[in-house]
């Protein structure tokens, strides 16, 4: 189950079946998912240990539902195909993530997909095409094949993944040390490259909480600034950070769209998929996006699925055992906190990225969630005193903070606009 959940993790990044002779037409992934699941229908290793185990495949029954209400029937079946793979995919990467040793395998993984991206990304800004065959986009921004053909999914991609590079730089050897932050340094160079500048603000995010971890929010709000200021040497497109910019006052317009559509359909939104027939552009969002498309009911759920992976590294790191602890087991509690805060951080950049992107449905996102979860799962079975999360307790908390998460996104829309005149 694990070498193929991993297989398909490898085959959804690096995508060879997008741009090799022979392989166009070949279901490689849908193959390698279908024997992955039959793996995990049968494995020891099947786990319902988590309240996302009960969110995602709500989520998608919710995202089913809005085609329904919308006056769409046929466009079930359609749901269920299209994020039906990333629930499978979930469950099976979650079950597979419960120890430690394939946490970091599983990020290995990731970072060595991310850095053959970065590379393809070095060579198609050296030499104008890649080796799949894709050209540099608009404006020279480098671009990928299948779900990374947007400079800003390869951003994305990227900044998720730099945490883990540092991680494994961390606990590796020299000579491994060296490659690992050879890797990392490609992923920011890759970012660069993109000129994504939600990319770019996303990795100060990261950057920002590790910082206020480690050294306080004041230094950590300090050499933000100074973070800022460099990338906006750098980028011609971080100059034009502000709100009355083209670009950044069509997406505040999106989401403003975003917002009436809620309004006009609050329960089960305008149906997924359909906000482009509402608004010429996309939302650029993707929790403007959720609202939207499937309404409070969506919305709710969609973000107790965040909100849980968050909450669940916190209580890792915060997590202070009851008894005395010898020296082996405080070097393994020291390694699970180091696990959490990557995790953590991988989490703040990849939806520090999305918040500027419409990628809530985004395969990266849930196999990343996934990870989260099963690790935390594990966690649970080698510190037992860790908190038990459960919908049947907890359910209650992610209306209130829906209802204030979509409050300020209304103040942050009516600042914004208001700032752009």
């Amino acid at each position: 189950m694990f070498l193929l959940i991993l297989l398909y993790l490898v085959l959804t990044i690096i995508r060879p079946q997008d741009y090799l002779p022979g392989l166009e037409n070949v279901p490689l992934l849908p193959a390698v998912l279908g024997l992955a699941f039959a793996s995990w229908m049968f494995s020891r290793d099947r786990t319902f240990a988590a309240p996302q185990f009960v969110l995602l495949p709500a989520f998608l029954v919710v995202l089913m539902l809005s085609q329904a209400t919308n006056g769409w029937v046929g466009g079930m079946l359609d749901e269920l195909s299209r994020f039906g793979p990333a629930v499978a995919a979930f469950f099976i990467f979650a079950a597979a993530c419960t120890s430690r040793k394939r946490v970091v395998t599983s990020m290995r993984v990731f970072v060595l997909c991310s850095v053959v991206l970065a590379l393809h990304s070095i060579q198609q800004a050296q030499t104008g095409v890649g080796w799949t065959g894709i050209p540099l986009g608009e404006e020279g921004r480098v671009q990928y094949v299948g779900i990374f053909n947007d400079p800003n999914d390869l951003g994305l991609l990227f900044v998720a993944t730099l945490p883990m590079a540092f991680f494994l730089a961390r606990q590796a050897g020299a000579l491994m040390k060296l490659a690992w932050w050879s890797g990392a340094a490609l992923m920011l160079y890759g970012v660069y490259l993109t000129n994504s500048r939600g990319a770019m603000l996303a990795v100060l995010v990261v950057a920002g909480i590790y910082i206020w971890h480690k050294r306080g929010l004041f230094t950590a709000g300090t050499l933000g600034l100074v973070g800022l200021v460099a990338m906006q040497a750098l980028s011609s497109r971080m100059t034009e950070l502000d709100a009355g910019e083209e670009s950044a006052n069509g997406r505040v317009e999106a989401w403003y769209e975003g917002l009436h559509m809620f309004l006009e359909n609050p329960v089960f939104g305008v149906g997924a998929g359909n906000f482009t027939d509402y608004n010429e552009l996309t939302a650029h969002n993707s929790f403007v996006l959720v609202l939207a498309e499937t309404g409070f009911v969506g919305y709710i759920i969609w973000l107790a699925f965040v909100g849980y992976g968050f909450w669940m590294m916190l209580s890792v790191m915060r997590y202070r055992p009851g008894a005395t602890m010898d020296a082996a087991q405080a070097s393994d509690l020291v390694f699970e906190k180091r696990l959490a805060l990557t995790l953590l951080l991988s989490l703040c950049g990849l939806f520090a990225a999305a918040f500027f992107l419409s990628r809530s449905y985004m395969i990266v996102l849930y196999l990343i969630a996934a990870m989260v979860t099963g690790y935390y799962v594990g966690a649970r079975r080698r510190l037992p005193e860790l908190p038990s999360f459960s919908l049947a307790e907890g359910w209650w908390r992610w209306v209130p903070a829906s209802m204030g998460s979509i409050t300020a996104l209304y103040v942050l829309v009516a600042i914004l606009l208001r700032t752009a005149k």
